[in-house]
């Protein structure tokens, strides 16, 4: 296998386990896990978690003034960084790639430098979010560097990746389009996670209205105050209900703005023949997306449904760079 071709299937590689760290973030959050070792980057100061009778008692004699053990926890929030360290290392494997083929054609080399360095800073953001105590900023902040890794990552891929043929100028001419929807996805996965740190998922009961409202008492002030005092600890949240009840609605209300954006992507989608495949897994996603969040409402948040939510809105974003790539010409083309 020549070097170009290890690059590019190591690249995937690192995009599909991004996708699997990002579900295992969302199950760690939505678990209650977040705090399951209170110090970092060991846990009770263990390189593993305690797990047998004498570990436990060991840990919770000199830990138990911050927090006292919970095995099931602790071990999912180790699982989580064990698996966020072995991408860490896969993505200096392709940075260091990367500047060894420099001299080669076509070899990306600035893109894998600034994942690795936003890798570098993901992994500040997991130990911010432990000594900080789950502050919803930084939670928030870690959530979205994890996509903004996989969505690099993903472009790396195909950048990397021949293509059969340049796109078709009915193709080149949705490119805009897919930008404008590019961005207003970001800003909803930005708004989802604002709700999950925040613990406002089920801050309004009932779907389309809140609590059988159309337009209940909201503090939006509150509700979206990006920072505050040092030493909270906002496991379980601090917000009062008419603050998560605004993080609620307006998550609900920019999710109509996206359905209406995509439903124009999609139109103008329809049009280019070579796109028409990427337009219907766009729209399939979509429709998916929608119908689990609704679901994590009315059905009461159940587990495997809001993890499956954050996994979905990953999903989204690639596709979206996906048709963004296919809506592009390169360099070389």
């Amino acid at each position: 296998m020549n070097k170009s071709k290890f690059f590019q299937r190591l690249a995937w590689a690192a995009t599909g386990l991004t996708l699997v760290v990002i579900v295992a973030g969302a199950w760690v959050r939505l678990t209650d896990a977040g705090l399951g070792c209170p110090d970092w980057p060991g846990c009770y100061g263990m390189v593993t978690w305690p797990s047998s009778t004498e570990h436990v008692g060991r840990a919770n004699a000199e830990w138990g003034h911050v927090r006292m053990v919970e095995s099931g926890k602790a071990f999912r929030e180790m699982f989580h960084r064990y698996l966020a360290g072995f991408l860490g290392l896969v993505i200096l494997a392709l940075a260091f790639l990367a500047w060894n083929n420099r001299s080669r054609p076509g070899q990306p080399v600035a893109l894998p430098m600034v994942i690795l360095g936003l890798v570098i800073f993901q992994a500040a953001l997991g130990m911010w979010t432990v000594t900080l105590l789950l502050k919803p900023a930084i939670v928030t902040a870690h959530l979205l560097g994890g996509m903004a890794t996989f969505g690099l990552l993903l472009w790396l891929s195909l950048s990397s990746s021949t293509r059969a043929h340049a796109p078709t100028l009915p193709a080149r001419a949705q490119h805009t389009a897919v930008v404008v929807a590019l961005v207003v996805v970001a800003i909803q996965i930005a708004l989802g996670g604002w709700v999950s740190t925040n613990y406002a998922a089920l801050a309004c009961t009932g779907f389309p209205t809140c609590h059988g409202e159309w337009w209940p008492d909201m503090n939006f002030a509150e509700g979206f105050r990006l920072w505050r005092g040092i030493g909270v600890d906002y496991e379980g949240g601090v917000l009062d209900e008419p603050a998560r009840t605004a993080i609620q609605m307006v998550h609900r209300l920019w999710a109509v703005v996206v359905t209406g954006v995509m439903a124009w992507l999609l139109a103008r989608l329809w049009r280019a023949e070579d796109l028409r495949k990427l337009a219907l897994i766009a729209g399939i996603v979509l429709l998916a997306q929608l119908s689990i969040g609704i679901y994590n409402v009315v059905g009461g948040l159940p587990l495997a449904n809001a993890v499956a939510h954050n996994g979905m809105a990953a999903v989204l974003l690639g596709v979206l760079l996906m048709l963004l790539d296919k809506t592009r010409l390169r360099r070389t083309e």
